[in-house]
């Protein structure tokens, strides 16, 4: 059995993502509408709907 750690280790710094996102197809209301929310969501700073619109943005394609 190994001794438990009895410091705290230092944080795992992760890079910050700030990537675009899936492109909406041109001519798609669907996609132009998840990336008009998109947009506003990122102008607020609301990153957890940011992720979801990608999320849908890549998912949508399916449907064309």
């Amino acid at each position: 059995m190994s001794e438990p750690t009895r410091y705290s280790a230092a944080p795992i710094e992760l890079p910050l993502n700030l990537d675009r996102g899936p492109a909406p197809i041109e001519g798609c209301p669907g996609c132009a509408e998840l990336s008009a929310v998109r947009g506003r969501a990122e102008a607020v700073g609301d990153w957890t709907t940011v992720s979801d619109c990608n999320v849908f943005l890549r998912r949508h394609p399916e449907g064309h």
